[in-house]
């Protein structure tokens, strides 16, 4: 017979067979050489690379020396081989070809592969690298090509017995047993380097990871085991690696800045002013990219490795395991006579292909999330620092809020960027790789699919274009916030003028407009949901019609159909990642371009002072200041010279100027001209206190170390011994946020304090004593300011408008429109007669005095239980509120949709098994039109399904909304001092989003998903009835991996909600009091605490993102399990399957990892957003007030009509078991009688005024108003017929006339004839819109003084029978104060007016005066007796030099 040739035969022997070998020759050169050559191909380049990182020297540890030895033995046993093998070759010369080929001979070289993998191992242990992933490859491959020599042996151990050649066999097998163990070893990670080791107390443990453990995330399984079994603690997480702290990553950063800014700056310095501005344009312009740049020099290296595994992927993609795989496992189901070998090779092939893909793809995500998480550190650090160092001129640009959502929207942006960034390039690739292996397979019919995705395109970004002009709904949403904010700032004024319907009303009108734009977007997304899902099946039904249309000959077989199924479903996750990724990288650039615009702002000048050492304190020559660089100057003309330890006293009107000569001594202003030098510290306390969210000594100390007889003596000077035993835990109270458990003059004396300790040389004191008792500023100024005081030796300027405190200071400087008209000392102005004299005479001995709440309350944290899973009732809360009516059909429709999606599969496997007769297949029209209309209708119902959940998630969260709305304006006052705003608008913002979206879009995927999978098992299992063998013991082990996960991954996102909230409060003080922060020069230690915060959160942060990639990793080989069980059981089923329903059960099988892992990821999505609800629903428990109105009350219209007031043993308690803050009061009041009322801090004069609006229910006795007992009626009953003018000033924002008349129940000329009584007509006319004049957020575009005035605007227009003041005139000035009291005397004269004084002056014509001491009336009578009684009474007046 004629002779084959030799490449036909091996082809014979290896393939078309059924017992399939490799030629011994092949085996024993092309097996053997093949790891020899990768290694020493790449062993140099390998030794480069650990030249170049030398990390230490790792001492010799057993790892080290069991690899060493078991190299050596390797060795041996190879040259033990090599000896057996060149005898044979002299006994069988036939050998010597392939023989004298082999590697082995290379022995007699130093380069021997065993020899040069000791060398690599002692390398790697000298310059510190613990797991080798080059080695750890080399070993695969040895042992993977020894495999192929392996069953040769075995088979000829059992067809010859291994007597016939033992040592060769106990040679090969040996040799294969050591490979095997070098390959177990290489798995573990070797000790650290000597002296690398950092004693941290809970260090990450993928430093001491494997390579293996790091490709699989085995090193995360600790912290899933330990939160499944105990809830999370902060103390479980690992410490951040130090790459990872923000330390580091911003040290890096500001170096790369400072190399970009200084190239900047040169160039700068050298053009003309013109191209100065245009230069700064660019710059703002381009400042985003430096950014980028910047971050990308830092960042970019590590960022690129994560990129290269994702190429990795690419080949993976090319010859994709799915269509490849599938294709060729098809055809061998078509090859009637194909051996079973082949079917269960193409199963492994496209199971392993699966396995490195997964690999490839997750290693990338997690460098994707790494860096994220650094670029996030980066810009808080980044945004941070400028806060502090940004002037005010840029500083008014911007909100509080809007700086804080440079740190919490936009870098969440850029974190979104790095993630999708590589979709952009790599998307388009894989799209063209599929479209050019459906054209392979289905020739020009392709182009209808094509066509297709080309029309799906445009109508999703056409409906993206659609939903982001809806993003008016975020408009909304942000009204709604910043109304709230000021709602919570507010709430006390709300109570007192029973304002709350009116805002209410506000918020409910924001909220339904923002539902309205919600639902909108919502039916778009449902439509693009729709199309996105229906995809597969359009573009099947494009091009499969097409293809069948064209010509009869084209038959759709088994093989055509799932091969290109299968191409179209890789084909959709590129789809949808493009739009994404592009839409991503667009608001990125946004973000980008908005965060460089900060960073570019305007800093303040370093030398706006000079700190020279003088002989003088303070000294200012001829400076002219303005706030911003182009409005006009705010001082003028400004000549100062304040000597070494003298006392200055600033002295002016309101808006005169006061505050900005601070401002400008401090270098916080716009220096026009002229030079400021100060000597030595500085220690400044602002005009309204700016208090920490710490304990009362952290506020004192700021940061000093505590030095006891000295802080002892500063709290005794500032008189806040009283205040510190009224607190119920002394100095160790933890003050709320913005002081909120303080009353404005404990928060002044906290804030002097503060300054005292700091012993600095020169004091700036904007009005610190405005805000406190005539006694106890008296006392601080005697024993802190004055010439006794601690501060006697110290230079010292203060802003007052206590005008008996000016004989004492050494000069006197009096402002007057921004420029200073007179200065002297207090004789010298008075002998010149001039403005200052006239006015000292005008209001001589005039002073003031102050009110404290009566007790602080504690804060209370908002604590959540952890919860290991949240509780079934959330779940049965919300689908309530949604509605069983709703519920039912949402279920039916998914039912329908996922019925749909199986029949018509279904149809199509029945369709590829039609036998072809006369190369045609028949009634193709029929079965193409079954098919599309089967398509069409799951394409219905998705979008009926969709549209369904959204609408029943706006009905869930309006009722929620309200509920959550209703309880908390419903709270007393109480609760709003023992709940911190932050939470409350946390709750208002982010808690109801999630209700919004987060919960809705998770249901939606989840059930989504879910019977997805319920269609792939019963397609499965009704290909394969064995199947279900398989599938429910990997069921069992996916339901406890993802149990496992789910415990974990809600308690890491609660810790990391938790600690983030610390990140924003701190951020929001830090710019609120960023003058005071600078003034005290404690900017590093504020930016160390924020690096703290913010790497505190990242601590979770890390390990929330490794969770989800170590159940991607375990779901997909669970997954991929399931594809493997499928095929094999397919090849095994080959005689009685057909080729269609194999290929639907296969492609089906394929998408099993994917939906497993979305599954879970929709499922912790729900869990850990469903959260919201009970966080929402947390407060319909908490106490509630009384009610607004009584139903049916017989109250007449025209109540109070005499204005007489009747306490009966009135007694009243801030909470139960507290001491009393009234106790005993009996009083009664007459109709238009005046009475003061007085009392030191804590008498209980406030608690006066609470109880009498009811802010505090009576704890025993009653108060009744023109006989009516006020416990009997509705509280907005009540407190809509008195009024009262508080203690702090607060506006909201929007117009002026809201803010005096928010039911809109009064006309213009009303609201007019108020303001010119509260001598406030003038400034209104003079504003550009008059009535309809914006207020800003808390009234800041009005001076405190014309606020006070506003409120008294609103005593006037609602003009009721009782009037109470509680010390309503603390921040004006003199003569503001006079026109106030002149106003109320002649408005309020047939009213009855108590007056909580604070300038004893102002009541001595009352008719009569009450004074408090500890909760009980201790005198009362006419001011005229009690001064001749000379009780308490007289020797207040005494103290403030009345009498």
């Amino acid at each position: 017979p004629k002779l084959q040739p030799s490449n036909q035969r091996d082809w014979n022997r290896t393939w078309y067979t059924d017992k399939p070998d490799l030629t011994e020759c092949f085996q024993n050169t092309v097996l053997v050489w093949f790891p020899c050559v990768y290694l020493w191909l790449l062993a140099p380049f390998y030794a480069l690379k650990l030249y170049c990182h030398d990390c230490g020297c790792i001492r010799i540890s057993t790892l080290c020396t069991a690899k060493t030895v078991l190299g050596f033995l390797l060795s041996g046993v190879s040259r033990l081989t090599f000896t057996i093998r060149c005898n044979a070759s002299h006994t069988n010369l036939t050998l010597t070809h392939c023989h004298t080929l082999s590697p082995s001979l290379s022995l007699t070289l130093p380069l021997s592969p065993q020899v040069l993998a000791i060398c690599i191992i002692q390398l790697e242990r000298i310059r510190g690298c613990r797991s080798s992933v080059f080695l750890f490859l080399f070993w695969v491959l040895a042992v993977v090509c020894s495999l192929v020599p392996l069953r040769a042996k075995i088979q000829l151990v059992m067809y010859e017995g291994i007597t016939t050649d033992i040592v060769r066999y106990t040679a090969f097998f040996s040799y294969f047993s050591l490979q095997l163990a070098q390959l177990f070893l290489c798995c573990f990670a070797d000790q650290p380097p000597e002296g690398k080791t950092v004693l941290v107390k809970n260090p990450c443990p993928v430093k001491d990871a494997s390579f293996l453990s790091k490709m699989l995330f085995w090193w995360f399984t600790g912290l899933v085991v330990k939160g499944y079994r105990t809830p999370l603690e902060a103390g479980d997480l690992w410490n951040l690696r130090e790459e990872d702290t923000s330390d580091k990553i911003i040290s890096d950063l500001e170096e790369e800045q400072e190399k970009t800014i200084a190239a900047g700056v040169a160039l700068g310095s050298r053009l003309p002013d013109q191209a100065q501005i245009l230069r700064k344009l660019q710059k703002e312009q381009s400042s985003g990219f430096c950014l980028l740049r910047t971050l990308a020099r830092n960042l970019g290296p590590y960022f690129l490795t994560g990129t290269m595994k994702h190429c990795m992927i690419l080949p993976c993609s090319l010859f994709h395991p799915y269509p490849l795989s599938n294709s060729l496992l098809l055809g061998f189901m078509n090859e009637e006579d194909a051996p079973l070998w082949k079917g269960y090779f193409y199963a492994t092939l496209m199971f392993l292909l699966s396995c490195l893909q997964s690999l490839f793809n997750h290693q990338y995500m997690y460098t994707c999330f790494t860096v994220g998480m650094r670029v996030k550190t980066a810009v808080m650090g980044l945004v941070y620092r400028k806060s502090l160092v940004i002037n005010s001129a840029s500083r008014r640009t911007c909100t509080v809020g809007e700086i804080v959502n440079l740190v919490s929207a936009d870098t969440q942006k850029l974190m979104d960027f790095v993630v999708y960034f590589n979709a952009v390039w790599l998307a388009p690739i894989e799209i063209a790789l599929c479209l050019f292996f459906l054209w392979q397979h289905l020739g020009p019919s392709a182009l209808a699919g094509i066509a297709t995705v080309i029309l799906i395109f445009p109508l999703n970004g056409f409906i993206a274009k659609k939903r982001s002009k809806l993003q008016v709904q975020m408009k909304f949403m942000d009204g709604r916030i910043k109304l709230m904010n000021e709602i919570l700032n507010g709430i006390k004024i709300l109570k007192f003028y029973a304002w709350e319907k009116a805002f209410l009303e506000q918020v409910l009108g924001y909220r339904e407009k923002e539902l309205k734009a919600l639902k909108k977007s919502q039916i778009l997304y449902s439509i693009s949901i729709a199309s996105f899902n229906s995809s597969t099946f359009l573009i099947a039904f494009a091009m499969f019609g097409v293809y069948v249309l064209i010509d009869d000959k084209n038959v759709l077989d088994a093989q055509k159909v799932f091969v290109s199924m299968a191409l179209i479903n890789i084909l959709k996750t590129p789809l949808s990642q493009l739009p994404f990724a592009m839409s991503t990288t667009m608001q990125a650039i946004v973000s980008l371009k908005r965060l460089g615009k900060y960073l570019c702002s305007e800093e303040l000048k370093d030398d706006n002072v000079a700190k020279a050492p003088l002989s003088t304190g303070v000294l200012i020559d001829n400076g002219t200041f303005s706030w911003t660089k182009e409005g006009p100057p705010c001082l003028k003309r400004i000549n100062v010279r304040v000597p070494q330890g003298s006392l200055v006293a600033v002295v002016g009107h309101v808006g005169s100027g006061k505050s900005s000569l601070l401002s400008a001594m401090l270098g916080e202003t716009e220096k026009r001209s002229g030079s400021v030098s100060i000597k030595g510290s500085v220690a400044y306390v602002p005009q309204q206190a700016w208090i920490q969210n710490a304990t009362v000594q952290d506020n004192v100390t700021f940061g000093r170390e505590k030095q006891k007889t000295w802080y002892q003596r500063v709290l005794d000077a500032c008189a806040l011994l009283p205040d510190l035993e009224i607190l119920p835990a002394g100095d160790s109270t933890e003050i709320g946020e913005k002081g909120l458990n303080l009353s404005g003059g404990q928060k002044q004396r906290v804030s002097l304090a503060r300054a005292v300790y700091r012993k600095a040389d020169v004091y700036l004191l904007d009005d610190p004593l405005s805000a406190v008792d005539a006694h106890v500023g008296q006392h601080i100024f005697d024993k802190v300011i004055g010439p006794k005081g601690v501060l006697r030796n110290k230079t010292r300027v203060l802003v007052t408008h206590g005008m008996s405190f000016l004989p004492q200071a050494d000069l006197i400087l009096v402002l007057v429109d921004g420029e200073i008209t007179e200065s002297g000392s207090y004789q010298e102005l008075l002998s010149r007669h001039g403005a200052f004299a006239d006015f000292i005479h005008t209001f001589a001995s005039n002073d003031r005095k102050e009110s404290v709440t009566e007790t602080a309350t504690q804060r209370a944290t908002d604590c959540l239980s952890f919860l290991p899973q949240v509780r079934l009732e959330m779940y049965m809360e919300y689908f309530k509120t949604i509605g069983m009516a709703f519920i039912i059909p949402i279920v039916f429709l998914y039912a329908f949709q996922q019925g749909a999606s199986l029949t018509y599969n279904y149809w199509l496997s029945l369709w590829a098994d039609e036998p072809i007769v006369n190369g045609t297949q028949v009634d193709t029209d029929m079965k193409l039109a079954v098919y599309g209309a089967l398509g069409f209708a799951q394409g219905i119902a998705i979008f009926g399904t969709t549209v369904a959940i959204s609408v029943g998630g706006i009905i869930a969260s309006r009722h929620l909304h309200m509920d959550l709305l209703k309880n908390v304006l419903h709270s007393p006052m109480s609760f709003f001092e023992t709940t911190p705003s932050g939470n409350l608008l946390n709750r208002f913002a982010k808690e109801i989003d999630a209700i919004d979206c987060m919960i809705p879009d998770g249901l939606k995927m989840m059930l989504g998903y879910l019977f997805k999978l319920m269609e792939v098992c019963i397609i499965v299992m009704l290909a394969t009835p064995f199947a279900a063998v398989v599938i429910l013991p990997l069921a069992i082990l996916y339901a406890f991996v993802q149990s496992f996960y789910v415990a974990t991954s809600c308690q890491l996102r609660r810790l990391e909600s938790v600690s983030r909230s610390p990140i924003y409060t701190h951020f929001n003080e830090t710019v609120q009091g960023a003058s005071v922060i600078r003034a005290f020069g404690e900017q590093h230690r504020f930016i160390v605490q924020a690096n703290k915060r913010v790497d505190f959160n990242q601590t979770s942060y890390f390990p929330r993102f490794v969770a989800t990639r170590w159940l991607a990793v375990n779901l997909e080989f669970v997954g991929n399990g399931v594809v493997l069980a499928a095929a094999i059981l397919s090849v095994m089923g080959k005689d009685t399957l057909s080729p269609g329903i194999v290929g639907l059960a296969v492609s089906h099988s394929l998408q099993v990892t994917g939906i497993l892992s979305w599954i879970v990821r929709s499922w912790t999505d729900v869990e850990n957003n469903i959260v919201s609800v009970e966080r929402v629903k947390e407060y319909a428990d908490t106490a509630k007030e009384a009610v607004w109105t009584v139903e049916g009350s017989s109250l007449p219209l025209a109540w109070p009509q005499t204005g007489t007031i009747e306490f009966q043993d009135y007694g009243l308690q801030y909470r139960k078991g507290l001491d009393w803050a009234l106790k005993g009061i009996t009083l009664k009041i007459q109709e238009k009688e005046k009475v003061g009322i007085v009392g030191r801090t804590g008498a209980g004069k406030s608690s006066l005024a609470l109880g009498i609006f009811r802010i505090l229910e009576a704890a025993k006795g009653a108060i009744y108003i023109d006989g009516v007992n006020i416990a009997e009626i509705g509280l907005h009953d009540l407190r809509s017929r008195i009024t009262i003018i508080p203690q702090d000033p607060v506006l909201f924002s929007g117009s002026l006339r809201m803010n005096l008349d928010p039911f809109d129940t009064y006309t213009d000329e009303e609201i007019w004839s108020s303001l010119e009584l509260a001598h406030l007509k003038n400034f209104v006319s003079n504003l550009p819109d008059k009535l309809n004049y914006e207020c800003s957020e808390g009234g800041e575009n009005l001076s405190l003084g014309q606020r006070q005035l506003v409120c008294l605007a609103r005593a006037l227009l609602r003009k009721t029978k009782i009037l109470v003041l509680d010390e309503a005139t603390a921040a004006v000035d003199l003569e503001t104060d006079t026109l106030i009291q002149s106003t109320i005397r002649q408005q309020f004269e047939d009213c009855t007016v108590l007056t909580i004084a604070h300038r004893l002056n102002t009541i001595m014509d009352y008719t009569r005066v009450i004074v408090m001491d500890k909760g009980h009336i201790s005198e009362m009578d006419s001011p005229t007796n009690l001064i001749s009684n000379r009780g308490q009474f007289y020797r207040m007046c005494r103290e403030a030099g009345l009498v």
